[in-house]
């Protein structure tokens, strides 16, 4: 069936891209409706609840089961310090698989020589960079080695990989350093990269096809065609089927990866192209496309569970089940349905939808949106899920996504509630004041004498549940004036929790006996 149009996934808003060509940056809005990029990733040597309770330890910082949700809160605000120098990349293994295919047939000369000549060229402007610069192009030939090293650098593969690391010469050579996060595109191409430090420069699929999405909400159908004209021929082959990936290492996955947040906006976004511009060419790669949700990992998106198929934010990870990313994926199912009629999708998006309401409950705190099975979202991804689960209520009809909707959005008025648990210390020592929290918020703690001086105060970020500031060294034994306050992510004020606080004597040690002459 066919359909004259269809509400788009979320409003459309600028973000301004960095655009290099011919040596000179400028700054081009672009619109992404919805947000349209991937949670930064953790530090592999630690988990967010690990850095949590370190930093309670040293300085005071918070804890508790939930800590989580704060350290992935930090890990947005604070972009990661920049990367130490890799070992000296080789591009060994590129070379060799790139020698491979040429042996094979696979390729022809001309197709090798310029592939061996972007690598050639990427060592040589490795060798003359230094610092964070050659850094991150280090990084990237890097991982082109470690996709050919494990037998991955496909034909498919050769125009990200080679593309990639064109993109990244060029940055690193005459481009300024970036901020995480940060968009660019370079030369003439209307691609949009995204910079992860650490990782260079790269294809962010899904701000592309969240791009392309704009493109076509806004009418735009020569800009739609010229950024799929590019995107198709990225389409990797993951066993007989398409799939746009991403070529670095994230979270602990390594490339090639894939996700069903940026395979379900592309799929929604080549039907839409499709019917516009009057291709089937792109609703046919769409179809087939639709496989990813098929696939359980590492290959596809699909874990199937009690209650149906969760569709997976990372192919290599089935353990972080996002709820955003199932949602979205869900509605680009429906809309690839809608539009084409496709039987595949329909299955797949009932199922999806069958999963999505099943486990939704799971997600609702009864203060605030969890971002997955145990995380609480922080506030752009709470404001998403809204926006993701109106639009369901919309295609749908459903109760259960219309009301979550709209307690997810009375939970943005709500003030949180902050209650202190300690009401005995000792002096002497490091001492815990515990307290609960009923959702994400930013937590001060103040401890006064009744004079009105303040003996001790600390604050941070924190998850709901129980959690504790360390007093490293409490003041005298007596009475004191316990205070917290609580501000949730919203912006919405608690209304402060005050007790007594006793501070007793430290405890004396028994005698360990007399010294022996």
């Amino acid at each position: 069936m066919a359909v004259a149009g269809v509400a788009a996934a979320a409003p459309a808003s600028a973000a301004p891209v960095l655009v290099l060509r011919d040596g000179h940056v400028r700054v081009r809005d672009e619109r992404f409706p919805g947000r349209s990029d991937l949670s930064p990733p953790a530090p592999p040597d630690r988990t967010p609840a690990d850095r949590a309770r370190a930093r309670a330890g040293r300085s005071g910082g918070p804890t508790g089961e939930r800590a989580r949700a704060a350290a992935r809160t930090e890990r947005r605000r604070s972009p990661p310090q920049g990367p130490s120098a890799p070992p000296n990349p080789s591009g060994v293994p590129a070379r060799q698989a790139l020698d491979q295919l040429l042996a094979s047939g696979q390729i022809d000369q001309p197709t090798h020589d310029a592939h061996v000549a972007s690598l050639d060229h990427a060592l040589s402007a490795w060798g003359r960079l230094t610092g964070t610069r050659q850094a991150e192009l280090g990084a990237v030939i890097d991982n082109a080695d470690s996709i050919a090293s494990s037998g991955q650098l496909t034909v498919p593969r050769l125009g990200a990989v080679f593309s990639t690391l064109d993109a990244n010469t060029q940055w690193w050579t005459s481009g300024p350093l970036l901020s995480q996060g940060q968009r660019v595109s370079v030369g003439s191409s209307p691609l949009v990269w995204e910079y992860y430090p650490g990782q260079g420069i790269e294809l962010q699929m899904l701000a592309n096809f969240s791009k392309a999405n704009g493109l076509w909400d806004s009418g735009s159908n020569g800009a739609l065609r010229n950024l799929l004209g590019q995107l198709v021929p990225l389409a990797a082959d993951r066993g007989g089927w398409p799939a746009w990936e991403y070529y670095f290492q994230f979270d602990g996955g390594m490339p090639p990866w894939t996700s069903s947040i940026s395979q379900g906006t592309a799929v929604q976004a080549l039907a839409r192209a499709g019917q516009r511009l009057h291709d089937p060419s792109l609703t046919s790669l769409g179809q087939r496309a639709l496989t990813a949700f098929l696939v359980p990992p590492p290959v596809g998106v699909r874990l199937d569970t009690g209650t149906g198929p969760f569709y997976l934010i990372y192919s290599f990870s089935t353990t972080q089940q996002v709820i955003n990313a199932h949602l979205q994926a869900v509605i680009g199912l429906h809309d690839f349905w809608q539009i084409t009629g496709d039987q595949v999708a329909q299955t797949l998006f009932q199922q999806g939808d069958t999963e999505a309401q099943a486990v939704l409950p799971r997600y609702d705190t009864g203060h605030w949106s969890l971002y997955d099975q145990s995380t609480e979202s922080d506030l752009s991804y709470h404001q998403l899920l809204i926006t993701f689960l109106d639009n369901l209520c919309q295609r749908t009809n459903a109760p259960i996504y219309c009301d979550t909707a709209t307690r997810f959005r009375q939970y943005m008025t709500e003030p949180p509630t902050v209650t202190p648990i300690t009401m005995k210390i000792r002096s002497g020592g490091p001492a815990r004041l515990s307290f609960s929290l009923d959702k994400i918020s930013h937590v001060g703690v103040a401890v006064s004498n009744g004079k009105g001086s303040t003996a001790f105060s600390t604050s941070g970020t924190v998850g709901r549940g129980q959690h504790y500031f360390t007093w490293p060294s409490p003041a005298s034994p007596g009475r004191y004036q316990l205070r917290l306050s609580a501000t949730d992510l919203a912006g919405n004020h608690a209304k402060p929790a005050t007790a007594t606080l006793q501070i007793s004597p430290g405890r004396k040690h028994p005698s360990r006996g007399r010294a022996r002459h």
